[in-house]
């Protein structure tokens, strides 16, 4: 089931992150957070920008949330976008369902223009973004250092039509 985010999905949602923060370069974040952190972004995003989960059988196994892309008053019709899944949940269609519910409420909010930006190299995400429309706009090299490399980070864009 598809649904609004809820601050009771903070320990959930942060379990889901910790693993991305400890073992991957998805995030640049490098300390783990905690619940109640978790919890206090759920509640800084949620007034303004949508988040989802997935839940089935009362477990979360994924999150898709949006954040404005820049703060002047121009982009306000521009928002970053970013899913996560639970390790071992992947290609079952999870990050289609809530990419695509995002994307769809963003679109009834009159948003314009959304980001997806995608530490290099990360075929699964690239291919996430690209089958629901989204094009490759930037590449920024070595941007990023975590675990003793740099990274790459580019952005794909999709833009939301009437």
């Amino acid at each position: 089931m598809l649904r609004q985010v809820t601050p009771e999905d903070a320990q959930a949602i942060f379990e889901i992150y910790n693993h991305y923060i400890l073992h991957s370069v998805i995030t640049f974040e490098e300390t783990p957070v905690d619940a109640s952190e978790m919890r206090r972004r759920i509640e800084t995003v949620t007034p303004a920008m949508p988040w989802f989960v997935y839940e089935s059988d009362g477990k979360v196994f994924g999150y898709a949330y949006a954040v404005p892309w820049k703060a002047r008053s121009a982009y306000l019709h521009s928002a970053e976008i970013t899913v996560y899944l639970k390790a071992g949940e992947f290609k079952k269609g999870l990050g289609t369902l809530l990419y695509s519910g995002l994307i769809e409420e963003l679109k009834s909010r009159k948003f314009r223009a959304l980001m997806g930006g995608i530490a290099l190299p990360n075929d699964a995400s690239v291919a996430l973004h690209e089958k629901l429309g989204f094009k490759k706009v930037a590449h920024f090299k070595e941007v990023g250092y975590k675990f003793n490399r740099w990274i790459d980070v580019a952005y794909w864009q999709l833009l939301l039509r009437p």
